[in-house]
């Protein structure tokens, strides 16, 4: 029987890369830190170097600052 424990090995990797899945499934970007790095994720793939901006709108809370390559596990 597996382990469905929350305090497993693991499940905090498991439950960051399922909610990610989950947005880009339904259309959504996904914003994350990486190496220290800000970054969007579209749905179609392509990854951006996001910066912040506090105070404004969910939806306009942050400005592009450049386009960073595909993610290695990307199937599109």
């Amino acid at each position: 029987m597996p382990d469905n424990t929350i305090m497993r090995p693991g499940f905090d990797k498991e439950a960051d890369a399922a909610g990610h899945a989950a947005f880009l499934e339904v259309g959504l970007p996904v914003f994350y830190l990486d190496n220290g790095v800000e970054l969007m994720e579209q749905p179609d793939g392509r990854r951006f170097e996001i910066r912040w901006i506090p105070d404004l709108p969910a939806d306009k809370n942050f400005e592009i600052v450049r386009e960073v390559g595909r993610r290695a596990d990307s199937a599109r």
